[in-house]
């Protein structure tokens, strides 16, 4: 056991309680003493080493006492916590985490509940214990996780030791329904690729999203199983890594429209990679969708507002937002009782059949 225990603000600090248990006892000692001297009680030396003995084992018992107490401090934040709402992230997307914040205003607008943003460092061995400092300090009524740290098994188990409430976004099942807000990103892509072999497309490329991420895991999975359906080749010149940020994009597009026979072509993983193909396509003089049709994934407004407008996948990021806000703080809603949200193919001017 350690003397002063990193385990938040909770109540009185240790250095204060330990200060405070040793003025008191120190106080009890020289106030006895003195008592004594005046009162002219024999035998002074032996029974200041008495009142010394006993000032110690007090001191002992008195801070034992402390961190049992302390400990039973450490109950869940629900007994104690306040109207705030925390969103944990580590998210490159910054337009997912934006249409995520609009999602959960919507939920929590004329209430008295409040958001509170804290991104994270999901490679920091750290991470655990930043977040449980963070929900010790906060007070959080409950939390909403964005992937990829919401595909953290041990963050909810956290959350549930702690007594929070928490909701987890994913793109597959990862916990029970009132914890979780999923999407259908396997069956979309799928759904995509079927988009493209039906206009004429037997080469075509992906842009994956980045390793560790099982959003990236399930949108590949789907090219692929969609692919091979259609019994079409996929050679690795045909993936191209990416990492969800327009760089990326642009550079995996590069790689692909670089190989021969060249892709017809190209779905990236998200809309801002999308764009970077586009960018990368312009450089070499092929024209979207004439020459290189284009399929993006989100359906942020950057797909709308790139010309051509961007076919994508509509992710109803925002409809998700509020159905996870509303599983904290109005369980019993109709809009918290979902917990698959579908996406749907938005098809714009990015896509056409093969020249």
């Amino acid at each position: 056991m350690t003397l002063f225990p990193e385990d938040g603000d909770r109540g009185v600090s240790p250095a204060i309680a330990l200060y405070s248990i040793l003025g008191f006892w120190l106080f009890y000692t020289m106030l006895v003493s003195l008592r004594a001297a005046v009162v002219g009680f024999e035998s002074q030396m032996e029974m200041a080493a008495r009142r010394m003995v006993v000032a110690i084992i007090g001191i002992i018992i008195t801070w034992v006492l402390y961190l049992v107490l302390r400990r039973f401090d450490a109950r869940p934040l629900a007994l104690r916590r306040n109207f705030l709402i925390g969103l944990l992230h580590d998210n490159p997307n910054a337009q997912t985490v934006l249409n995520f914040q609009e999602g959960v205003l919507d939920a929590i607008r004329d209430t008295e509940f409040a958001l509170v943003v804290r991104p994270v460092d999901r490679h920091s061995p750290a991470m655990l214990d930043d977040i449980r400092n963070f929900l010790e300090q906060q007070r959080l009524y409950g939390v909403l996780i964005l992937p990829p740290i919401s595909e953290n098994d041990d963050l909810a188990a956290l959350c549930r030791e702690m007594g929070c409430g928490y909701v987890r976004m994913g793109s597959a099942a990862l916990d029970e329904a009132e914890h979780l807000v999923q999407s259908n990103d396997r069956e979309m892509v799928e759904g995509v690729v079927d988009y493209l072999v039906k206009l004429g497309h037997r080469r075509i490329g992906l842009i994956e999203g980045p390793s560790g991420f099982r959003s990236a895991f399930e949108r590949r999975e789907g090219f692929l199983a969609a692919m091979h359906r259609h019994g079409l080749e996929v050679p690795p010149a045909a993936l191209a890594q990416g990492n969800y940020r327009f760089d990326s994009g642009h550079r995996a597009a590069n790689e692909l429209l670089s190989a021969e026979p060249r892709v017809t072509a190209i779905f990236a993983s998200n809309d801002e990679m999308a764009a970077g193909a586009y960018h990368a396509a312009r450089e070499r003089g092929v024209e979207v969708p004439r020459q290189l049709s284009i399929v993006g994934f989100d359906d942020s407004p950057i797909a709308a507002h790139i010309w051509p407008p961007m076919t994508t996948v509509g992710w109803p990021i925002r409809e998700m937002a509020k159905a996870a806000a509303l599983k904290l703080v109005a369980p019993d809603s109709s809009e918290a009782l979902p917990s698959s949200f579908p996406a749907r193919l938005v098809t714009r001017n990015s896509v056409a059949e093969p020249g």
